[in-house]
């Protein structure tokens, strides 16, 4: 699959300045959520907030849809999903800020919709580790459907950073949702594919092999005359060298008297 690559522009302040801005951008908006997260899990010391969590196969239990990703059970729990939100998050929304935005909802309620119904009856599932789950695959699926630079490296950091959950889909530990995981990771792929060409590709080198491919076989493409063809590199004028004569040597002679003698009579 191909998609639309705009002509190639020059590397500016000016766009080096916008690239810095959406970085900072997606940096503070993720900061923002983790603080959102700190606050939710302040607010819920003491408190029976497990009406808030997804209860699977429960109408009640739908509710949580909503409001599971921002209750955690524990400080490791909360510090584990707030670092890969930190991370992903930047990640995805300095790359892509338009398929991110929209991306988030399907995140959001395919991380609790999973819980909901892969879930055993009457389990109750919380935590942000879904979405975490969704942003990590979204990046990574849109690298290998994009295929541009700024996407391979972005789905390569993904991956090493967070490889594992690929494997945490599926069950490994009891206690862990996979299936919110499951679900978060279904909705980053399936946004991937509905989002994938929200955000413009960069521009990149078109080369001419790519310009020969796309006028086809039966283009006349003539080379261009020698006194077109621009000039690399210029031999240094320099002084030439002296071929220096010499004097050729004569084979010696051989005098009769060094000389052997000769055959005898046969």
């Amino acid at each position: 699959m191909q998609l639309h690559t705009p002509e190639d522009l020059p590397d500016t302040p000016a766009q080096r300045a916008a690239d810095r801005r959406r970085l900072l951008r997606a940096l503070n908006l993720s900061l923002a959520f983790v603080l959102v997260l700190a606050a939710a899990f302040a607010l819920q010391q003491g408190e029976d907030y497990r009406p808030l969590t997804v209860t699977a196969h429960s109408l009640p239990g739908l509710w949580g849809v909503l409001t599971a990703p921002l209750l955690h059970g524990s400080v490791e729990h909360i510090a584990a999903n707030a670092a890969s939100l930190l991370l992903l998050g930047t990640l995805a929304g300095s790359v892509y800020p338009k398929a991110t935005l929209r991306a988030l909802p399907l995140l959001w309620l395919g991380s609790g919709l999973g819980a909901w119904l892969l879930g055993d009856p009457g389990s109750h599932h919380l935590g942000a580790s879904g979405v975490t789950h969704g942003l990590m695959f979204l990046v990574f699926v849109l690298g290998l459907l994009r295929r541009d630079r700024p996407s391979i490296a972005a789905a390569m950091i993904a991956f090493f950073l967070y490889g594992g959950m690929l494997l945490t889909v599926l069950p490994q530990e009891p206690g862990v949702s996979w299936q919110s995981h499951l679900g978060g990771a279904l909705g980053g792929a399936l946004s991937a594919l509905l989002f994938r060409s929200a955000d413009p590709l960069p521009p990149r080198k078109r080369y001419s092999w790519e310009l020969e491919e796309e006028a086809g076989p039966d283009a006349e493409l003539e080379p261009p005359a020698p006194h077109d063809v621009p000039v690399l590199w210029h031999r240094p004028q320099e002084e030439r060298g002296v071929v220096l004569p010499f004097e050729r040597r004569e084979p010696p002679r051989v005098r009769p008297e060094d000389a052997g003698p000769g055959p005898g009579p046969t």
